[in-house]
């Protein structure tokens, strides 16, 4: 088989020079470098080396270095953890007594109660209203009042001091109540509550009789207010020693009544005594304690130990001019209503016996 000739350059012809080598670089003092040899542990396709060549140490370190500095740049940072809450302890001279605040703390102490006195009111309890701290009570006597309260307030139940849960609808109340400008209210400075009025008495002169309903109407002497008070099948009602009936009882009387409060103004009572009808004629032994001429009036001191306003007419009497203080007299009058007029007058002499009229 012929083989193909080789074509070769004729004689004379120049030659080809090689291609040219890259030039290496220069420092400042001129002489060339090598370029960097590639990092220890990998290859120049950054493959790792399964060896290593003696001296590459610090090349090692400034591979790890770079690694390092990569890694750092892809890891997160930390989350600071949150905030805890913590307790600031006050300086003491803050709150110390010898401020204005007179050793009340303005932060952890209730304010001082408002200055002005206090008014006693008595009543039921017909709303607790607990988250806004307020009372809503029956007045007795009419009307509805709304009482606020707080930690400052002091209550009471049978005597016993207690909390708010003791203080229910239906309860009767006696407050203690102060007049709150700041708040534009009414504040409970105490609370009394499950107070039982015990049995009381009183004396005077009925102003009304009401038999149908059983109620009565009085005018007490003490402080000539009206006590209004019912009347069942239980009360026992006597003139004198004689047992009566309401409608015997007229307006006028003067009785002494015993009762239980059930209200301010209103109760049962128990037992009522007439002391004297309008009309009745009573008879006065004692002795004369005051004298008035002038006005027709004396004041006897009665053997029941009582003292008697009496009336007379100095014209109609004979021994008007022999009356004097301390002189003893026997007087016989009719009871009108509203006073004691006298019909017939009686000077007992130091001896004992008797001057006619």
């Amino acid at each position: 088989m012929p083989q193909t000739p080789v074509a070769r350059p004729p004689a004379g012809a120049p030659q080809a020079s090689p291609a040219p080598q890259p030039q290496l670089p220069t420092t400042s003092q001129g002489t060339a470098q090598a370029p960097a040899a590639p990092a220890a542990g990998t290859t120049n396709s950054g493959q790792p080396a399964t060896s290593q060549p003696a001296g590459a140490t610090g090349q090692l370190s400034t591979a790890k270095g770079k690694s390092g500095s990569k890694d750092a740049a892809t890891t997160p940072e930390p989350v600071a953890p949150p905030e805890q809450p913590k307790t600031e302890i006050l300086d003491s001279s803050a709150t110390s007594g010898g401020l204005s605040t007179d050793g009340h703390d303005p932060i952890l102490d209730p304010p001082a109660f408002p200055s002005g006195g206090t008014t006693l009111v008595g009543g039921i309890i017909r709303q607790v209203d607990r988250i806004r701290n307020r009372l809503v009570i029956s007045v007795f006597g009419g009307g509805h009042w709304t009482i606020a309260f707080d930690e400052r307030t002091h209550i009471f139940r049978n005597g016993a001091e207690a909390t708010e849960l003791a203080l229910k609808k239906g309860d009767r109340v006696y407050v203690d109540t102060m007049l709150d400008e700041t708040n534009h209210n009414i504040l409970a400075r105490n609370i009394r509550v499950g107070v039982t009025a015990p049995p009381a008495d009183a004396s005077g002169q009925i102003t009304a009789v009401d038999v149908a309903h059983g109620e009565v109407s009085l005018r007490d002497n003490i402080n000539s207010v009206p006590v209004h008070f019912g009347v069942d099948k239980d009360t026992q009602i006597s003139s004198g020693n004689t047992p009566i009936s309401l409608d015997k009882v007229l307006p006028g009387a003067l009785v002494h009544v015993k009762f239980s409060a059930q209200s301010g103004y209103r109760g049962v009572a128990r037992e009522i005594t007439v002391i004297a009808m309008p009309g009745a004629a009573f008879s006065f032994n004692g002795r004369v304690a005051f004298l008035d001429v002038h006005r027709g009036m004396l004041a006897v001191q009665n053997i029941d130990g009582r003292t008697y306003d009496i009336h007379f007419a100095p014209r109609r009497l004979r021994e008007a001019d022999n009356l004097a203080v301390g002189t003893t007299v026997k007087i016989v009058a009719i009871f009108e209503g509203n006073q004691y007029t006298a019909q017939s007058v009686q000077i007992v002499n130091p001896s004992g016996g008797e001057a006619k009229e």
